[in-house]
């Protein structure tokens, strides 16, 4: 008894060793590559082949398919990529995902990992303390955590060894033994949460003689379809977008299983005879490198066809959302471990809320009914308390400093935009007591003319074009005819032409317009010049 519960501890402690190490090795490798990760997704993406083999090629290099998953739906959101794109990228990362199979077979199973695992950590550590908050600090951490990640698989052969000849896993080939098999593969990656650490157990175990090679594969495939509920739990509460692109990553891992599954016999038996005609037929770990990579390019030939039917199929898919433009549609929690695509994600947003923030200050302008105006406020309210909440999220995360400054330009806008629309919410709640009842149809037909050239000149895409000195043109001239307003109210009010309270209410309406224009003005001056407007 004392023998199994040592064993239990080792493995456990090997589990927990490797996981730490899985999670530095990507943590540093987020940080120190993520310009160039968003580099190699924007850029390589024109076609299904070239976001195929991004997704090989990070994930590969990374070693971690939730960042490229990560980074996908952080593109998707941004309106950087397509949906069609995204879809591929997602496959070549599950094929990517295969090189932690190779590395466990080839390097950790087969070398005294001792021997370079420990100096590994030793130096990775010393690049982490002499280089904080740098790339070479980010190198040393993922350096670190891939010396642990061997440090794990060498305590995992330890436990594994121990406890062969004391306990028995499901190891038949018979249709519930398979099942269980793969029951155990989908349990084992949902309890430690991650398929790169159920791939490490399951070749450890087969290579030890825990289990057979038909055993140990089918176990690889429950661990597939076991990636799928990180996916699912992040798509709760996501937008429309990264709910598509989940499910895409299901879809891919549940049909190329149940294929793998129905030819899983004969694939183990051809694999085989490869390895037979190459002499590496007695080495277990090899053939379920071989098999887990099979099975997922098996996956990606599969859906050759049936990626467009998918694609039309998911865009039909979780449209209730977007109908509600209160919902973000950008901001997705997928993207705060990358924060460049975090910022990019949240300007977006901030921008979509600037548009519905001008609406109302136009529909403030004409006469829009205060009930309407009170729900697009509503939805702007919102919106800006999901965009506040994303940038605290945001801030927890570490990120560079231009990033950062990013992220608090972000927020000012953010401020200029809700205050705009507070302002007119406020000026529509004064207007049924204004112009016809001072007779100010001439000064208030110039006040709203500058004031909607002016939005419009905002909205258009010649608005960054010139550097904002435009905009200044156009916010002068609303200034002068808020001017020529505010002059003739005072002056019906000083000559008896209107009561003083109904000026007063007016004044207040048109200087509640003017504030929320001069909001929207500094909001787009930042645009416009990337510089920070003097509140």
């Amino acid at each position: 008894m004392g023998e199994i519960v040592g064993a239990v501890s080792i493995l456990a402690g090997g589990v927990g060793i490797f996981l730490i190490g899985m999670s530095m090795m990507t943590d540093g490798l987020k940080l120190a590559a993520g310009p160039a990760l968003e580099r190699i997704l924007a850029g390589a993406t024109r076609t299904r082949w070239q976001a195929f083999a991004s997704g090989v090629l990070v994930t590969a290099i990374t070693q971690s398919s939730s960042v490229v998953t990560i980074a996908t739906i952080g593109f998707v959101n941004a309106g950087l990529l397509k949906l069609g794109g995204a879809l591929w990228l997602m496959f070549g990362s599950n094929l990517g995902s295969t090189m932690m199979g190779w590395i466990v077979a080839v390097i950790g199973l087969k070398f005294n990992i001792d021997a370079f695992a420990l100096p590994m950590i030793a130096v990775g550590v010393a690049m982490r303390l002499s280089g904080a908050g740098s790339r070479r600090g980010a190198i040393g951490n993922a350096l670190a955590g891939f010396g642990l990640l061997f440090f794990g698989i060498s305590l995992l052969q330890s436990a594994f060894i121990d406890m062969a000849s004391m306990i028995r896993m499901p190891d038949g080939d018979g249709p519930l033994d398979v099942l269980m098999q793969v029951i155990v593969g989908f349990v084992l990656t949902c309890i430690v949460q991650s398929s790169a650490a159920a791939m490490a157990i399951t070749l450890t175990a087969a290579q030890n003689g825990l289990l057979s090679a038909q055993g140990a594969a089918a176990v690889v495939i429950g661990a597939n379809i076991g990636t799928t509920l990180t996916a699912v739990i992040a798509a709760i509460g996501a937008t429309p977008n990264a709910r598509r692109a989940s499910m895409a990553h299901v879809a891919f891992n549940v049909v190329a299983a149940v294929v793998a599954l129905l030819l899983l016999p004969w694939m183990i038996r051809a694999i085989s005879a490869g390895m037979a005609w190459m002499g590496y037929e007695t080495d277990p770990a090899i053939k379920l490198a071989i098999f887990h990579t099979t099975f997922n390019v098996l996956g990606v030939l599969l859906m050759i066809p049936l990626a467009t039917p998918l694609l039309h199929w998911l865009q039909r898919r979780f449209r209730t959302r977007e109908e509600d433009e209160g919902a973000p549609q950008f901001l997705d929690d997928n993207v705060l471990q990358v924060p460049q695509l975090a910022v990019d994600a949240l300007k977006r947003e901030v921008e979509r809320l600037g548009a519905m923030s001008r609406h109302m200050v136009r529909g403030a302008l004409t006469g829009m009914s205060p009930g309407v105006l009170a729900q697009e406020h509503a939805s702007v309210t919102r919106l800006g308390s999901v965009c506040q909440s994303f940038a605290e999220r945001m801030s927890r995360v570490a990120m560079e400093a231009a990033a950062a400054e990013r992220l608090a330009d972000t927020l000012r806008t953010l401020r200029y935009y809700e205050s705009a629309a507070e302002q007119a919410i406020a000026a529509a709640a004064l207007q049924d007591q204004t112009t016809t009842a001072t007779g100010l149809s001439d000064v208030y037909t110039s006040f709203l003319r500058e004031s909607t050239a002016l939005l419009d000149h905002i909205e258009s895409d010649a608005l960054p074009s010139d550097g904002g000195d435009s905009l200044g043109t156009h916010a002068a001239a609303m200034e002068a005819a808020y001017g020529g307003l505010k002059a003739k109210l005072l002056a019906d009010g000083a000559a008896g032409n209107a009561r003083i309270s109904v000026m007063e209410e007016a004044l207040r309406r048109y200087s509640a317009l003017r504030r929320a224009l001069q909001q929207t003005i500094k909001a787009s001056t930042r645009r416009a010049k990337g510089t920070d407007p003097i509140d």
